[in-house]
């Protein structure tokens, strides 16, 4: 009796390993992918350094070279994306609707969101906090000095709600003047209505220098008032997709890790370097075939977006008009957050 069972347990083993050998099926999402020849881009309306549109349509930021590595990584083109521009209350809809495969938009990660809305959250690309902008000449050097002021807040977002919390602890009865838009919430603080606009720091950086007519007579306040893990969303209930998405993510990041640029891709394929060949393909390594893809997925998206670090400096870098440090965005080995899984 216990050599049959012992049997049993070591082909039931032996059928795990082998099930682990094959190939992953590419899911419905990535099937309706590869038939319309797109990566359907959920992302904002405008916000310089995560997602905006230039004057000839061309899509720029750091939640864009996700949509791109995505693309780069599934269809082999990192310009098939069709990007779906949404406002903060039309965002989940698009996403529950299937109007969106995946929803790149500066948007953040709750309990609420994860557990409620059918809806899955992948990898943090950028961690923030929400914070205060307000006229240099009103003198504020603190967001206690608030109290029974009135700020611009855009609507169903976790600012509104951060912004209620923070103001009722702190007993500072501030006046929140709500839109349903970004671009009405700052025409509105720009136009003197709010004495402060607040949203997540980033996102006040990025307003400040694209819209202000004079950076400098804008201040950012010191206080950060939440946490804001910002990243893409995908639809519950398909693993496969939800797994590319991730996985990408995280080797865009181990990418930089390993020194895996845009301009060295192609040569690091030759590394000896075990975790550099599993990342790119070299040799006899091939992660592909466990997402239902092929063997140059994450050496073509970074070939297309360059590695994390990359796409951070060319989008919200020192040499932007944002000139945001990386902070908590650097590696988990120079002192930040970016602590990829390993891609093995």
């Amino acid at each position: 009796m216990k050599t049959t069972k012992f049997k049993l347990a070591v082909a039931a083993i032996a059928a795990m390993g082998a099930m682990a050998a094959f190939p992953t099926h590419a899911g419905k999402t990535v099937d309706a992918i590869k038939a319309r020849g797109q990566v359907v881009c959920g992302v904002n309306t405008g916000l310089a350094g995560f997602a905006a549109a230039d004057s000839t349509g061309k899509w720029s930021g750091l939640d864009i070279d996700v949509c791109k590595a995505l693309a780069a990584a599934t269809l082999g083109d990192a310009e098939k994306v069709k990007y779906v521009p949404l406002t903060a209350q039309q965002r989940f809809t698009a996403l529950q609707s299937g109007e969106i495969d995946v929803l790149a938009r500066n948007t953040t990660f709750t309990l609420s969101r994860d557990a409620s809305l059918g809806l899955t959250m992948t990898v943090v690309n950028y961690y923030d906090g929400q914070g205060f902008m307000v006229p240099t000449k009103s003198k504020m050097k603190s967001a206690k000095q608030l109290k029974g002021q009135t700020v611009c807040v855009q609507s169903g977002t976790t600012t509104e709600k951060n912004l209620t919390d923070y103001s009722k602890a702190n007993n500072l009865n501030i006046k929140p003047v709500v839109f349903e838009k970004v671009e009405a919430a700052t025409s509105a603080y720009f136009a003197g209505r709010c004495i402060a606009y607040t949203t997540d720091a980033s996102g006040l950086s990025s307003v400040r220098s694209k819209e202000a007519k004079d950076p400098k007579e804008h201040v950012i306040l010191p206080e950060l008032i939440s946490k804001e893990p910002l990243g893409p969303m995908v639809r519950r209930g398909d693993d496969e997709w939800f797994s590319i998405v991730k996985w990408v993510m995280y080797g865009l990041i181990e990418a930089e890790e390993y020194g895996i640029t845009q301009a060295n891709v192609d040569k690091m394929k030759t590394s000896d370097d075990p975790v550099v060949q599993r990342l790119l393909g070299g040799g006899n390594e091939d992660t592909g075939k466990l997402l239902g893809l092929d063997k140059d997925w994450l050496a073509r998206a970074i070939k297309a977006v360059g590695n994390y670090g990359e796409s951070f400096e060319r989008n919200l870098g020192p040499n932007t008009a944002l000139n945001l440090p990386r902070g908590l965005n650097n590696l988990w080995n120079k002192g930040g957050l970016m602590y990829p899984y390993p891609a093995r």
